[in-house]
């Protein structure tokens, strides 16, 4: 008996101290905002690219300033309507989708990769827009000079860009189910899926436009857009509110149930919203 308690001594003095625990990681992998990690270049990208989007956020804010101090029309082709809510949508839209893909399966690589273009996509609307509204020129659908022609196509192909890869989230959403709290699945798939009404509606504005300015009808480009603005930006912003809500219900006491009919309700009162902004862009359309 003292011979075997003097070799399990003796291994234990042997293997050294107790090694430290582990950091708890997400049972899927996936790279959820309430567990901790350990300091490393992916993680340092996400708080980069969330600061891009608080960047983008003031940029709309002090624009609203320029606004307030310089005056002019609030809507029309050129005035500082467009780098205000523009910085604002892309800021709050590139913050909610580096917040909500860390619920979305995909492999953290391929999503830091992802999110960089995403990133830097909203970076160049945004530039682009607020330069021609410094410039007293309209931002999109302006043809008028090589210089304007570049920077609509720029923000042609930019927006091309954000429909592949917002949809490419969606896709994977819907094949994989979303982790996350209770409704958190439902809160995602849905945000993704009426994000996808707003890139449809936006493609649609932007080509209708580019019709009837090829075709010489310039300022009836301009004014095409305005049936389906209501559309394009009530949808734009469920993927922030409806995981958002799901997140915020998770810090209550109340049951996965209760929690689960609240996100329900939630998605069909924004569908329905969708659905009546969608019956004014097919009436005015």
């Amino acid at each position: 008996m003292d011979q075997q308690k003097t070799g399990h001594a003796r291994r234990a003095a042997e293997s050294g101290p107790p090694r430290p625990r582990p950091r708890p990681r997400p049972l899927d992998g996936q790279d959820h905002p309430y567990v901790r990690y350990p300091r490393c270049r992916r993680y340092t990208r996400y708080r980069f690219y969330e600061a891009t989007a608080l960047l983008l956020i003031l940029s709309g804010l002090v624009h609203l300033v320029v606004f307030a101090v310089d005056g002019g029309p609030w809507n029309g082709p050129v005035s500082w309507r467009k780098p205000v809510t523009f910085g604002l949508s892309f800021g709050v839209t590139l913050l909610a989708v580096v917040r909500v893909t860390s619920y979305v399966r995909v492999g953290p690589r391929l999503r830091a990769a992802l999110l960089g273009v995403f990133a830097a996509d909203c970076v160049v609307e945004v530039a682009g827009i607020t330069l021609q509204a410094w410039r007293g020129v309209p931002s999109h659908l302006d043809m008028e000079t090589p210089f304007d022609t570049a920077v609509s196509m720029m923000l042609a192909v930019g927006g091309g860009v954000l429909v592949l890869l917002l949809a490419g989230f969606a896709a994977v959403s819907f094949r994989h189910r979303p982790t996350g709290p209770a409704g958190m699945a439902l809160a995602v798939r849905s945000g993704f899926a009426i994000l996808l009404v707003a890139l449809v509606s936006g493609a649609a504005m932007i080509a209708r436009g580019v019709v009837l300015t090829r075709t010489g009808h310039q300022e009836a480009a301009y004014h095409s857009t305005a049936a389906l603005k209501p559309l394009h930006g009530v949808s734009l912003h469920a993927v922030l509110v409806l995981p958002a809500l799901a997140w915020l219900l998770s810090r209550t006491p109340w049951s996965e149930a209760v929690r689960r009919r609240i996100v329900a309700a939630a998605v069909g009162c924004y569908a329905a919203a969708v659905a009546a902004a969608g019956v004014w862009a097919v009436l005015g359309y």
